[in-house]
């Protein structure tokens, strides 16, 4: 077998050259000259180094290089899909209301995306006790369930909440529940608050960074100020009657636009003394569903980039940890770490999926206010091919099968992807409301490869730099495999 036709990617740090070997799934340290002349021969080059291709040969009888490709995109879940829809859901997320009080300037509902608008519909009792049933009756072999409240803005029926918790608590039976919500802070305080701390809610609340930053976006509908002041005086009073609850209980979600100052932003999450000990996750404007293209600043690429390698540096050691950004942390286990964790196999199989999908409704099953299923909340409702049932007839199996499915879409340029068993892209990435596109998926691609390369790259550098993953043992090739 030629070297030309072998299922890899090469790359390489300011330390090292690397082989990335899709079928073992393998990260392959290797010399300077093997990494050239692998380059040049995949390139279309005749010339022959015997000395080389004594290393290459080598390489193949320890399993590696191998040219075999998927045959077929086919999820592993798709045999196993009306089983596990009816004995392992583990969670849904009601939507309590569309309403909200709040008019944020990107938000998917504000009217500037493909998806509903804000409207004055709610959930009734009724359709909220068929979901949390629904959920209830299919997770005989979930060792938790989820039940969520979304919006609109959910403390806008505080009381409908309330209701839910106890219905749920009653008919779950001693099974383990946990509840969560997503809010915009605003509401949650007095009575409202302490209810949620006496049922231990798990709350999401949207802070994007200090006032000037914050108010730029999330502002009240009644009258346009922004909300960063009320959330404040709102964490303050929780804190204060409710430490524990708050320590354990309450996050904060930062969408990052791309307009502001970043640094500004993250030297807030980390220095400003309320906050500093919150964990913080973040999300950026998405130009996923939008109906322009959301461009970002340069300084907050390059601010991104200084803030990443600050926190890389905190990880080798060699930065004081109240220099490192909290925002990176997520991408960093999300990223690197994932990386380090990722599985070795013999081959591919004849029948694989790319990541990204997973499987609709199992784990994040939305449920809007009418009673329609969805594989989460961050699809559109405006989607009939995103609509995977509903309260009264059941899932659509079909639809589900077709979306865990959505590789078979780009089936041709997916097998031959050296990146796929890392790709994130599910049918979301693929939705343009009149149907799922094959070229609306494929404009993701470069940026996915970019972006899984340089995780690699990061994750060798930290290698090369002795970061201690807690990892097995590495055994040598050339040096080593990674």
């Amino acid at each position: 077998m030629d070297i030309k036709d072998a299922f890899i990617h090469t790359f390489n740090t300011r330390q090292g050259y690397y082989l990335y070997d899709v079928n073992t799934n393998s990260i392959l340290k290797i010399d300077k000259n093997l990494y050239e002349y692998i380059n040049k021969r995949k390139n279309g080059s005749s010339e022959i180094k015997e000395d080389l291709e004594e290393k290459i040969n080598k390489m193949r009888d320890q399993g590696f290089l191998s040219s075999k490709r998927v045959e077929k995109m086919e999820h592993s879940f798709s045999s196993l899909l009306p089983y596990v829809i009816k004995n392992r859901l583990s969670s849904i997320t009601l939507q309590v209301t569309q309403q909200c009080n709040l008019r944020c300037e990107y938000c998917v509902y504000s009217g500037s995306y493909k998806n509903r608008i804000h409207d004055d519909k709610s959930m009734s009792f009724d359709i909220a006790k068929k979901g949390i049933d629904l959920l209830i009756e299919n997770s005989s072999e979930s060792n938790m369930i989820n039940i969520g409240f979304y919006g609109g803005e959910p403390l806008l029926r505080p009381d409908f909440i309330m209701q839910c918790v106890e219905y749920a608590k009653e008919q779950a039976e001693g099974q383990n529940i946990l509840f969560h919500m997503t809010t915009n802070g605003t509401l949650l305080k007095g009575k409202i608050a302490d209810y949620m701390a006496e049922n231990d809610v798990q709350i999401l609340v949207s802070l994007d960074g200090p006032e000037e930053i914050h108010d730029k976006n999330r502002k009240f509908a009644s009258n346009g100020k922004g909300t960063f002041k009320v959330i404040m005086e709102n964490i303050a009073e929780l804190k204060k009657k409710h430490p524990e609850y708050v320590k354990k209980n309450i996050s904060f979600n930062a969408v990052l636009d791309g307009t502001t100052d970043f640094h500004c932003t993250t030297k807030f999450f980390c220095e400003y003394e309320d906050i500093k000990d919150f964990r913080i996750n973040t999300a950026s404007v998405s130009n996923q569903y939008s109906n322009k293209e959301i461009r970002m600043k340069e300084s907050f690429y390059i601010d991104i980039s200084y803030e990443r390698f600050k926190f890389l540096l905190y990880k080798l050691g060699k930065l004081d940890k109240r220099y490192a950004s909290k925002l990176y942390e997520t991408e960093f286990a999300k990223s690197i770490v994932s990386i380090n964790e990722r599985k070795n196999y013999k081959s591919v199989s004849k029948k694989e999926h790319h990541g990204g999908p997973c499987v609709p409704g199992l784990n994040r099953l939305f449920m809007d206010t009418d009673g329609t299923f969805y594989p989460c909340e961050r699809v559109s409702e405006l989607s009939e091919h995103m609509k995977i049932g509903n309260i009264y007839d059941g899932f659509d199996l079909d639809k589900m099968d077709k979306i865990l499915n959505i590789g078979r879409l780009t089936e041709d340029k997916c097998r031959n992807c050296w990146a796929y068993r890392f790709c994130y892209l599910c049918a979301a990435f693929a939705d343009n409301i009149e149907g799922l596109s094959k070229e609306k998926k494929l404009s993701n691609c470069v940026r996915v490869r970019n972006d899984i390369e340089e995780r690699m790259k990061n994750y060798c550098m930290m290698r090369e730099m002795g970061y201690a993953f807690n990892d097995e043992a590495a055994y040598a090739l050339e040096g080593e495999v990674l």
